[in-house]
């Protein structure tokens, strides 16, 4: 399967599923075909089929890659066809789409695949009679929490709960949200909450974030000398020692190890340099989940790739819009505020904060394609330079990450 045939056939991205110490345990795959032909996902050999389960399911977790299990919905066809190739059945969630009619033929079909092995979940899930045969089955039970009043959740979970189903809280979107569905008893969550953290107001910047804002915006100058970023650099000690780690890392594989800052700074480049430096401000608060970390980073690197297949100037420009977006959740500070700090160009700050221009609506592209959200891409859009994109920024990103976790 060629590129061209994934990226005009099948658009994929990937949201992740958290437990209760938000780790990402699971992803849900999101995707839509040409036509009716919703069994795209498993389209091709089995082989080629796991290739593709392994690709978007994949993480770097403290420098190791691991694969987590994917959740991949099903239509009532899929389910009384039964056609589904043998799957690694400890990778897949099968997840039965709310709009299912629940018949003989469909509740057969699902008790067929569980008898395969394969864990089934219940997406969307609203209680009625007819679904008692699927709650006797499933192992998972989704619940869209924003469809629900606190009273109809606790009588919801309260009916579920006979039938040992594990609970999966979706479309969080704050933290207090997250905390009383943890009090309700929810083991897993969903939801674009990790993108919107809670942010400290007045919140004061450590030196170490200053130096790296003060770099951030030195590296804006298009005739920034090596010489004048090496005095910014070795103000701070561990970002110095960060750079010179990860540049003599095996991502680079150099024959000689560098020694001096300036001299990193050449070999890299002003554009690597500045993706390095955004990297390693991320890195900079450990407490932070990683996977808004490997978000950014795809996000990052997905807009520069497309700016690039576009034939678009200053492609780098596009990286640090895609990484800016979302920065200021890991240095617990407003946007805003950081933004000031940091003097992008106006391009950059207005595809941020308005989402216009050239680099803006590669931005809302990027942005929209992560969470499936597929109708609100445009008309003309070029799934086959996203696609491609994508796949690259997250191999990138397992590369990238896996050398900051030799850098620490």
């Amino acid at each position: 399967m060629n590129d061209a045939e994934m990226g005009s056939q099948v658009l994929m991205a990937r949201q992740p599923i958290f437990d209760r110490q938000q780790r990402v345990v699971a992803y849900e795959i999101l995707y839509r075909t040409d036509g009716d032909s919703e069994t795209a996902v498993f389209r091709g050999t089995e082989a080629t089929s796991e290739v593709l389960l392994n690709e978007y399911t994949s993480i770097c977790d403290a420098g190791e890659v691991r694969v987590v299990p994917a959740f991949i919905n099903l239509t009532y066809d899929i389910v009384v066809d039964g056609n589904i190739p043998d799957l690694p059945k400890k990778q897949i969630v099968l997840e039965l789409l709310e709009d299912a009619h629940v018949d003989e033929a469909f509740i057969n079909g699902v008790r067929k695949l569980a008898d395969q092995g394969y864990r089934i979940a219940l997406d969307d899930f609203i209680y009625s009679p007819e679904y008692i045969p699927l709650l006797e089955i499933a192992h998972i039970v989704k619940i869209d929490v924003l469809e629900h009043t606190h009273d109809e959740m606790v009588q919801l979970i309260k009916t579920i709960k006979p039938y040992k189903c594990a609970l999966l809280a979706e479309k969080i979107e704050t933290h207090e949200m997250l905390d009383t569905c943890i009090s309700l008893g929810f083991k897993l969550f969903q939801g674009y909450f990790l993108s919107r953290p809670k942010l400290v107001k007045g919140k004061k910047i450590s030196t170490g974030q200053i130096a790296l804002l003060q770099l951030m915006q030195a590296l804006q100058n298009p005739d920034a000398k090596p010489e004048a970023l090496e005095k910014l650099i070795i103000t701070d000690p561990v970002l110095t020692y960060k750079l010179l780690r990860i540049v003599n890392s095996a991502a680079y594989s150099l024959i000689r190890k560098v020694e001096s800052v300036s001299e990193a700074i050449v070999l890299l480049g002003i554009p690597q340099v500045k993706k390095w430096t955004t990297l390693i401000a991320m890195s900079a608060n450990s407490d932070k989940p990683e996977e808004l970390s490997r978000a950014l980073l795809i996000r990052g690197r997905m807009s520069e790739q497309v700016a690039q297949q576009q034939n678009k100037s200053n492609a780098p420009s596009y990286f640090m819009a895609g990484m800016m977006s979302g920065l200021h959740a890991l240095l617990d500070i407003e946007r805003d505020k950081m933004l000031e700090q940091v003097p992008l160009g106006d391009d950059i700050k207005e595809a941020i904060c308005d989402g216009t221009g050239d680099i803006g609506v590669v931005l809302n592209n990027v942005i929209n394609y992560e969470a499936g959200n597929w109708e609100l891409l445009p008309t003309d859009f070029d799934d086959v330079i996203y696609e491609k994109g994508y796949r690259e920024a997250m191999e990138w990103t397992r590369e990238a990450m896996q050398a900051m976790s030799e850098s620490i």
